[in-house]
């Protein structure tokens, strides 16, 4: 069997020998022959280090790290990686820089694949820079346009603020506890209970470094304006980058438990972003700028788990958060006939006050009964205070099943209401016992974050029912100018960080048809360039190369 280093490092050394090869290959479609094998080798290695983990219980912990977490990660970047390329391959068939967009797809899966493995400080720094510098080619992969590069570099910004956190905290954590592997900085806090100064600073600089590069507010705007992009480069990064400041802070979970400082910071800024952001998705039409909007709350939802110790919820949002993620953008097409269907379908009449009332008590009353349920089966552990505040807010996500039932016609329609509605936090419940099996048990929230948890998504709730029931009141009316422009947070974050470093200017490319060959070009007299030679009737492909090209064919 394969060393247990080899084995942890196989799926990066994959891809960056991949990535190496695909810039030396001589066509375009031999490049993607190379990337979609080696997504598939990765996917096999992924599944041998889940094996490894299951059957063997392999455990590196020296340079790199292999427990049931990576085993996890693994599989999800090999998997979100093989359906990214392969899909990637088809939409930019033909275009001029497809290679080199190729070759640095893979290497910010290798990057990323890196970050996942990591038990050094000093690599889980250098792999997570490198996953941003990479990902920025591929954002700018379209150079000629002003906004793609203008957004891409304010990205750029903020990453190296992040990464300089984040060298801060590894600077600090060597001060506090004299080594640089993060499991046994994570032991030595969990055993002794407490926090020296530097390891409290060391610990909020790494949560400052995951909410900037979690797209947190009023560090959002770059996430929200990136869709320049190509759409699976969009994929990735909602469903593989993006996410792995949560992933980061999850390593370092016993030591967050201790830090105050941190799970505050983590929970007031992620509970503001969460609610923030579900307004302002619900006002964009644009159906890639509502599934950023809807990828900057689900971030914010993530790292309020982690403020609140709740680990393996973490977990399973990171996962459950990048499948949907990469299948919403690459599905984004179909959006407009699915939503010119629903159209076509009859509206609903709006519920009334008391309607929706009665509608949330039941979806309450349910939740709280499957988690009651829950308690008295055998097994089972008593749910923590954290727990029922995120079932609370299954339940509020619950009330469209609640308000169907009112609405059925039949018995049996009304009975599937009943059944869907209370087998939503039974799932929830269920994943969360599975989940916890794969992480540490974290501490106990303190009351005062519970409370601001609580209010945040109570807020949002009685926000979105009063913008559904009373569109044209008093509330709405006031609110929804401050809601459609985002709160206006971006802007004023925008002209500082040009001011500080100004946009570089778009890069030339060439057109995306070639100038037609079997028309020849040749100056007249008047300096004008006129056709030597043409057909009465010029061809179709000839008139939309020439269009493109701006060539005159009269």
């Amino acid at each position: 069997m394969l060393d247990s280093l080899a084995l942890t490092l196989l799926p990066a050394s994959i891809l960056v020998i991949a990535a190496l090869v695909v810039g030396r290959c001589a066509t375009a479609t031999s490049a993607w022959r190379v990337a979609r094998a080696a997504t598939v080798m990765v996917a096999v290695a992924a599944l041998a280090v889940v094996m490894a983990r299951v059957v063997d219980g392999v455990r590196a912990d020296g340079l790199v790290r292999l427990d049931s977490v990576t085993a996890v990660m693994l599989a999800l970047v090999a998997i979100v990686g093989w359906v990214v390329v392969r899909f990637s391959a088809t939409y930019l068939a033909g275009d001029v820089h497809e290679q080199r967009y190729a070759g640095r797809m893979l290497a910010t899966l290798a990057a990323v694949s890196l970050v996942v493995v990591s038990n050094h400080l000093v690599l889980l720094v250098a792999a997570w820079t490198a996953t941003s510098v990479a990902l920025h080619g591929l954002l700018t992969f379209f150079g000629d346009r002003p906004v793609a590069v203008a957004v891409a570099h304010k990205k750029f910004l903020l990453a190296r603020c992040a990464d300089a956190c984040m060298v801060g905290a590894t600077i600090a954590f060597w001060l506090s506890f004299d080594t640089f592997r993060i499991d046994e900085i994570a032991a030595a806090a969990a055993g002794a209970g407490s926090l020296s100064v530097g390891a409290h600073v060391a610990i909020v600089l790494v949560a400052i470094s995951a909410l900037l590069k979690c797209a947190q507010l009023p560090f959002h705007g770059w996430l929200i304006q990136v869709m320049e992009a190509p759409t699976p480069v969009s994929a990735l990064l909602h469903a593989g980058v993006v996410n792995l400041g949560g992933f980061v802070l999850l390593r370092f979970a016993p030591v967050v438990d201790l830090a105050i400082g941190a799970r505050t910071l983590l929970v007031v800024v992620g509970v503001g972003t969460a609610v923030a952001a579900s307004l302002v998705m619900t006002t964009r039409v644009s159906v890639k700028v509502a599934l950023a909007w809807s990828t900057c709350a689900q971030m914010g939802f993530m790292l309020m788990q982690c403020g609140l110790g709740l680990w393996e919820m973490a977990l399973l949002h990171l996962v459950a958060h990048s499948l949907y993620k990469a299948y919403a953008f690459l599905s984004a097409g179909g959006t407009v006939r699915q939503t010119q269907r629903r159209r076509l379908a009859p509206v609903p009449a709006p519920q009334t006050v008391r309607a929706l009332a009665a509608s949330t008590v039941l979806a309450l009353a349910t939740t709280a009964l499957v988690g009651v349920v829950w308690q008295s089966l055998p097994g089972t552990d008593r749910l923590s205070a954290g727990v029922w505040v995120l079932l609370g807010v299954v339940a509020l996500a619950t009330v469209p099943f609640a308000a169907s039932i009112g609405r059925s016609a039949s018995g049996r329609r009304g009975l599937s209401s009943i059944g869907r509605m209370a087998a939503v936090p039974a799932v929830y419940l269920v994943l969360h016992e599975v989940f916890a099996e794969l992480t540490l048990k974290g501490a106990n929230a303190p009351i005062g974050l519970l409370v601001i948890t609580a209010a945040g998504f109570v807020t949002l709730f009685v926000l979105q029912v009063a913008a559904r029931s009373k569109p044209d009141g008093h509330l709405v009316s006031r609110v929804r100018p401050w809601v459609y422009g985002g709160l206006f947070l971006d802007e004023a974050f925008t002209r500082l960080a040009f001011t500080v470093a100004p946009p570089p200017k778009p890069e030339a490319r060439p057109a995306p048809l070639p100038r037609p060959h079997a028309v020849a070009m040749v100056p007249v007299a008047t300096g004008a360039r006129r056709l030597a030679s043409a057909p009465a009737e010029p061809t179709p492909a000839a008139a939309v190369a020439a269009a493109a090209t701006g060539t005159d064919l009269s």
